[in-house]
């Protein structure tokens, strides 16, 4: 077992660049759908109330940024050869791949959306701040909230299911899909 010693992706194996960003955003994905569960948790006089979606917030500015650079990365940088399996397949695996950048879109827009409702910017933890777009939407933050929920918690569903399939092309396929994803350098056939 040999690992990938590239920055950018080849013909069959993903680089680094690509892998520390896939795993940089879902460990934030995950750990922001964590936190913002616990956030509807506290009332208005726990003392986290003031900090903690702070924190939220300013997370997920920074995976606004990743996104953006993870989807400049996916346009100048080649993909590896998809691994052989049926058509159907393929095609499923290009669908759920589209609807989870669309789902993280669409999360990370209503979340903005929500924190800056009240016209204010969000400061990203002091070091920058995002400014408030105004949309004169009536109940804007209600909205973004209800959009927030359901397409953050489709985006985790389908998260999961995603990595389901990973553990099962590794443990019932056996092939490399799981191991490409970790940087384990996959010889050409």
């Amino acid at each position: 077992m040999a690992l990938n010693n590239r920055i950018l992706n080849d013909q069959h194996n993903y680089g680094w660049g690509f892998i520390a960003i896939h795993w940089l955003m879902a460990l934030s994905i995950i750990g922001l759908y964590a936190l913002g569960l616990y956030i509807d948790s506290l009332s208005y006089y726990d003392p986290e109330y003031r900090t903690v979606p702070h924190i939220h917030k300013s997370i997920g500015m920074l995976v606004i940024l990743a996104l953006g650079v993870r989807l400049i990365w996916r346009v100048g940088n080649r993909t590896p050869e998809e691994l052989p399996q049926p058509k159907l397949l393929t095609l499923a695996t290009k669908a759920v791949h589209t609807l989870l950048y669309l789902l993280m879109v669409v999360a990370l827009i209503s979340g903005y959306m929500i924190s800056t409702a009240d016209g204010r910017a969000i400061e990203v933890f002091s070091w920058f701040s995002v400014p408030a777009f105004s949309t004169g939407i009536d109940n804007q933050e209600d909205i973004a909230g209800a959009i927030h929920w359901y397409s953050t918690t489709a985006l985790i569903v389908l998260a999961g299911l995603h990595a389901l399939a990973a553990l099962k092309h590794h443990f019932v396929n056996k092939d490399a899909t799981l191991k490409r994803i970790f940087g384990i350098k996959q010889e050409t056939p």
